[in-house]
């Protein structure tokens, strides 16, 4: 478009450089539109008029083209003497902003004339007027309004109106383009006198008002949040507090002013809150405000809000406590026992744990409890005090009640009767699981035998990492229902001990424990590994359990790879009780490095790589391998020898010479003297020579 004026302005300055008159400064051409301003899509008419004097169609036939930016447009030539006026028409003009040009084609195209379209929309009425008052100094009134939904494409002019109705008195302010809010100043409205507000849209299509509102400046001011002075008890009136409070400082002068608050109660330990604000209508500040049928003994921390008539609320102010009045506690217990014994002990040992019900109250901040075996209160029979929320008792073993009661300053609850139950070994719950529902809850699950009628259920659970007895929590079910979601002292990554008992009237049967995580992830730690065994071909690693602090979830397997360099990666995998794997088929030449993989469900984690070896003989092989040679040689010897002495008598009285006894010779000289037997001349043997065999014995390594 800027090349195409360019041209425009040197034909023009060629044709006033060589002009004889005033006639001929005018321009060429005279292009003519319904409106410069249209409606987005709307049609356009255009006329071209070239003067009969102009230098570039003297003499010549003139041919008339458009062009909207750079693209030529069909057009018709108006019937006329001269054929030099020309019209085009645009059925629907679909740009923000164009340039229409009227072109004579002459040696070359020559912009003689043309013309700028704008489209867009009318504006919209300003919407969603509001305006708010600051009361702190200065005092301003603040406006603010949407512009519409429809985007104009034009230059939209606001302005601001008020009329104060009092005074009589109108105000405009108008306000740069774009902007959309506006703040009138202190003296241009009064805070106790209602004033009139609109807002108007304004651009070359049309005009657009909003519909007026009417406030009070007052009613339309967000106040500072109040400050609670103090929170007190009130003398003889249980359940009732009397809270003071002030505006603040910049907003004191409206203390006399009849204002809307809104209290907000919750008690100290978080469990039970108002279900909505408590609304107190027309109050001042000068004066303060009770609140009423609250729980006694109770500690309250509240927040204020203040609104005058309509206006919009103050932000809460910041907390302030208070404690009603004691009286003493009302109510019963839920509570829940287990007991241990047989019939050779003379007492039993009784679990006794409790917890409020529905319908306790404390009615105070310290409260304790006493276990008694006597429905009268008195210190006699009493056979436990705490503060806790368990006792663990020795009663007779004829015992078959005991009263659990709680006490403040003020006095006793109603004794609540707890039946001594002792377990029987007897299965009734077939199956218990446990579902994770999110990071501070789990669903348990079981399933009873068809033939058993308990009375209900007790699940239990506790934290494994706490070894004290006040961590374990229960759940009293119906007799009906198989399942329960237990929350609020569930943490991730943190083992509990969940256990299900059926309870009937006069025993309790044995219950069924999982050990669950509402979240698991890898474990912090790898159990060290230790060498245990070292032998040819073989090694056996142990390692030691770890730790439940160290686990972050239930431990599915440990798995051990070992690698050489003339070797692949080998697994091996054990089960999540075993603390000990012997890797087999070991090369004997080669270094191992090895590590360990202990995975849960949420993940798994490596430990540190070592080293071993596998020794060819080890201390002990030796030892059983020489043992084994020497007491073979042994025998062996020892068997020769034998078999030497056995098969020549004569060799062997060589080595054992028979000696007579004299006595048995002399009686037999005498018998010889009387029996003469003629001795036959003695003969000369050579002896026997006989050589026994040498061995002889060597090992090698």
């Amino acid at each position: 478009m800027i090349s195409t004026w360019v041209s425009v302005i040197v034909m023009l300055v060629a044709f006033v450089n060589g002009a004889r008159n005033e006639d001929d400064r005018q321009p060429c051409a005279k292009v003519q539109t319904s409106s410069p301003v249209v409606p987005l899509g709307s049609p356009v008419t255009a006329t071209c008029i070239i003067r009969d004097s102009c230098p570039v169609v003297i003499g010549q036939a003139v041919h008339i083209q458009w062009r909207l930016d750079n693209r030529f447009l069909p057009s018709s030539t108006v019937a006329n003497e001269s054929g030099r006026v020309s019209e085009v028409v645009i059925p629907s003009f679909n740009h923000t902003r164009g340039s229409l040009t009227c072109c004579v084609q002459a040696s070359s195209l020559l912009v003689v004339g043309g013309v700028d379209i704008r489209a867009g929309y009318p504006p919209q009425p300003p919407q969603n007027l509001s305006c708010q008052t600051n009361l702190t100094t200065p005092n301003t009134l603040t406006c603010r309004w949407h512009p519409g939904q429809q985007e104009t494409h034009l230059l939209t002019k606001y302005t601001l109106h008020t009329k104060i109705r009092d005074l009589n008195e109108n105000n405009t302010y108008e306000l740069p383009p774009g902007v959309h809010q506006y703040t009138i100043p202190r003296d241009g409205f009064v805070l106790f006198s209602e004033i009139e507000i609109y807002v108007k849209a304004v651009n070359d299509l049309g005009e657009a008002t909003s519909v007026p509102i009417t406030l009070e400046p007052v009613s339309a001011a967000k106040f500072d949040p109040p400050t609670i002075l103090n929170i007190q008890a009130m003398p003889k009136r249980y359940g009732c507090l009397k809270l003071s409070w002030t505006l603040s400082e910049q907003q004191a002068w409206m203390r006399n002013s009849r204002l809307n608050l809104e209290v907000r109660l919750q008690t100290a330990d978080s469990s039970r809150s108002a279900e909505q604000p408590i609304l107190i209508n027309q109050v001042r500040s000068t004066r303060p405000v009770d609140q009423c049928r609250l729980l006694h003994g109770t500690q309250y921390f509240a927040q204020i809000r203040v609104r005058y008539q309509q206006s919009p609320w103050s932000e809460w102010s910041s907390s302030q406590s208070g404690v009603t009045l004691e009286s003493a506690p009302t109510g019963r217990l839920d509570w829940w026992m287990k007991g241990s014994g047989n019939q050779k002990d003379k007492h039993l040992t009784i679990h006794l744990f409790w917890k409020p019900s529905k319908q306790f109250r404390a009615n105070s901040q310290n409260v304790s409890y006493v276990v008694s075996l006597q429905k009268l209160s008195g210190e006699k029979g009493q056979v436990c005090t705490t503060m806790a929320n368990y006792c663990t008792i020795q009663l007779p073993k004829r015992a078959k009640k005991v009263y659990l009661s709680a006490v403040n300053a003020e006095g006793r609850s109603n004794p609540t009767e707890v039946r001594i139950t002792l377990p029987r070994s007897s299965t009734v719950i077939s199956d218990v699981t446990v579902i994770p529902q999110d990071d501070r809850s789990l669903l348990v699950q079981w399933s009873s035998l068809v033939s058993s009628s308990p009375i209900d259920f007790v699940v239990e659970w506790r934290p494994l990492l706490e070894t004290e007895l006040s961590f374990t929590q229960f759940e009293i079910t119906d007799r009906n229902q198989t399942s329960l979601v237990i929350s609020g002292s569930i943490e991730p990554y943190k083992p509990y001990g969940i256990s299900v008992y059926p309870r009937f009237k006069d025993w309790i049967g044995l219950p069924q424990t999982v050990n669950a995580y509402s979240r698991q992830k890898a474990p912090s730690m790898v159990p060290k590994i230790q060498i245990n065994k070292n032998w040819q071909y073989h090694v056996e690693l142990t390692w030691d359990e770890l730790a439940l602090d160290e686990r972050n979830g239930n431990i599915q397997s440990y798995k051990i790879f070992y690698w050489s360099a003339m070797d692949p990666v080998k697994v091996v995998a054990t089960d999540p009780e075993e603390r000990r794997v012997v890797l087999k088929d070991l090369n004997t030449v080669a270094m191992y490095d090895a590590f360990m993989m202990v995975t849960t469900f949420g993940g798994s984690l490596n430990g540190t790589t070592f080293h071993f070896e596998v020794e060819p003989f080890d201390a002990v092989s030796v030892v059983m391998i020489v043992t084994a040679c020497g007491v073979g040689l042994s025998m062996l010897i020892i068997f020769i020898v034998m078999m030497c002495f056995s098969k020549h008598s004569r060799l062997k009285g060589r080595f054992w010479p028979a000696v007579p006894d004299p006595a048995t010779a002399a009686s037999r000289d005498g018998h010889q003297n009387q029996h003469r037997i003629p001795i036959l001349p003695q003969t000369v043997m050579s002896p026997i020579q006989y050589t026994c065999p040498t061995l002889v014995f060597w090992t090698s390594w």
